[in-house]
């Protein structure tokens, strides 16, 4: 499998990243966004392995990002201050995707700058909703 695929779309709908290091959830992301909501700009970067790089050469530039927490060598905490020292992505959504959703991390993940938090596994029935939602603008905290 590649490290990062790309899935080509033309230049009116929003484009998305997912970090993310777990090939299932890759899958579910690739089948909400591409197979159910009908969207073709998914980038899927399986590793943080210099991130900073990675980013810096996206094109398209995503939209939204969403983050797994738990990557290595680069966690999604120090991805996400990558992001945010990036000019190119200034205003650009970065939402957490992980399976810890106590209180006390989702406290964290607001005080660091997340722009949301979605719980794992994604939920088919919720997801399109929650995603409208983030594409609007607002920050979602979806826990359950």
């Amino acid at each position: 499998m590649t490290e990062i695929t790309t899935t080509e779309t033309t230049m009116s709908e929003p484009a998305f990243l997912y970090v993310e290091n777990d090939e299932l959830s890759q899958e579910v992301m690739r089948a909400l966004l591409t197979r159910g909501l009908g969207y073709q700009t998914l980038t899927v970067v399986e590793t943080s392995d210099c991130f900073e790089d990675k980013l810096t050469d996206l094109d398209p530039k995503p939209d939204v990002i969403f983050l797994d927490i738990h990557m290595e060598p680069i966690d999604g905490f120090e991805m996400l201050e990558l992001i945010h020292k990036n000019p190119d992505y200034a205003g650009t959504p970065v939402i957490a995707l992980t399976a810890s959703v106590m209180n006390e991390e989702v406290r964290k993940l607001r005080e660091v700058g997340f722009d949301g938090v979605i719980a794992k596994p994604l939920d088919y029935d919720t997801f399109p909703r929650i995603l409208a939602r983030i594409l609007d603008g607002e920050q979602v905290w979806k826990t359950k």
